[in-house]
């Protein structure tokens, strides 16, 4: 009984501290960014519809043109959108009237071909429509054009090119950030030549297509929204990395570990994983990543490039500074100049420590949100030089 009133005294702070940033003048965008990360996201749909809108510096009262033509008519994606938004059934809620589920399939639509519309230099891709209809669950199909329009131009532009070059690119990030953490596994998923196609719906989809249960897709999109647009390939890394054991009984052939990665876990301790995918994005920053990755000339065409105009125009700070904020109110100050995690190379089958001190820091960043955390306004990064 005490825990139930503890939860419930910890979510009624959160929520009258995630009011108070609404409140503000101007809408402090940090502290909705750190309320978006830490634990438990945004809480409620509720909640979401006024704070998601802050993150991608959209004005909600600003509704989206409507376009004359009739885009089903004219669009040369709408005979692949209805396929796709046709086979949608199991994105809406379990129980929903046919009648109300087939309104929304026709809003996704719209949605879907509206933006295209307005915006020929994006090309649609399959999983494109797993992402709008979140939005249009959670916000409405006004609000919901408005937010996938922005996150189109930003943090989706990679995967709305003509090609999959920039895809692959972001893909090809996922290698090494496991290799920082566990050598091992690397080596082992390196010489099983896995590759790391296993990842690509869950990359492109935000987790939307590959995830079961709308509550974790959700919490994932506070998650994702709040920080660097390349933040969803170090949740598939620390996802790879949390079935490290799983992998390693595997025969080592690309059939046996590509068809264990395919298959996503319901049950997955997403509070954990986003909190050690916050830390590894600190540790291990996409600039450090970049070489291995691929060429820097190819990196600076990623979202990352469009996301420095996002900042810019939005005027609000950084949010991959939360990260580092949290990350080093979590440390012992002596610890701060150290690295935190490393990457041994004597003993390839010695098992790093750092995922205990993982567990350790991201068990004590959802115990509460800590003084340590407040942002400092005036603290920039520069991650992309």
């Amino acid at each position: 009984m005490r825990l139930y009133a503890d939860f419930n005294a910890k979510r009624k702070r959160k929520v009258a501290e995630i009011h108070q940033a609404l409140n503000s003048d101007p809408t402090d965008v940090a502290a909705l960014r750190r309320m978006a990360i830490s634990e438990g996201g945004l809480l409620t749909d509720e909640i979401r519809r006024k704070v998601w809108p802050k993150l991608l510096n959209v004005n909600a009262n600003d509704p989206p043109p409507i376009s004359g033509k009739n885009l089903r008519q004219m669009s040369k994606d709408y005979q692949q959108v209805l396929l796709d938004v046709r086979r949608s059934l199991r994105r809406f809620p379990p129980g929903m009237p046919e009648e109300q589920r087939e309104g929304l399939q026709e809003e996704l639509i719209d949605i879907i071909l509206l933006i295209l519309e307005r915006n020929p230099q994006l090309h649609y891709y399959q999983g494109y429509h797993d992402i709008v209809v979140t939005f249009l669950l959670v916000v409405g199909e006004r609000l919901a054009t408005s937010l996938v329009e922005k996150l189109s131009t930003h943090h989706l532009r990679d995967f709305m090119d003509p090609t999959m070059d920039n895809t692959k690119h972001i893909l090809n990030y996922l290698m090494p950030i496991i290799d920082q953490v566990n050598p091992e596994l690397h080596d082992f998923m390196q010489s099983a030549e896995v590759g790391t196609i296993f990842a690509l719906s869950w990359l492109i989809t935000w987790f939307g297509h590959v995830l079961s249960d709308f509550r974790h897709v959700v919490r994932l999109y506070d998650f994702f929204l709040a920080c660097h647009p390349l933040m969803p390939i170090y949740f598939a890394a620390v996802i790879v990395l949390y079935r490290e054991q799983e992998v390693l009984d595997c025969d080592c052939d690309m059939a046996s570990v590509h068809h264990l990665l395919s298959q996503i876990p319901q049950d997955l301790p997403y509070e954990t994983l986003i909190s050690r995918a916050g830390d590894l994005f600190v540790q291990f920053p996409p600039s450090e990543l970049a070489r291995e990755a691929a060429a820097q000339q190819q990196a600076e065409r990623t979202a990352a490039s469009t996301f420095k105009d996002f900042e810019l125009a939005s005027a609000q700070q950084r949010p991959d500074t939360v990260l580092r904020q949290r990350f080093r109110g979590l440390l012992r100050p002596d610890d701060r100049t150290k690295d935190v995690l490393t990457k041994p190379r004597t003993n390839r089958f010695v098992k790093l420590a750092v995922m205990g001190l993982t567990v350790a820091l991201g068990a004590a960043a959802l115990a509460v949100v800590k003084s340590a955390l407040e942002w400092a306004p005036k603290f920039q990064l520069q991650l992309f030089p």
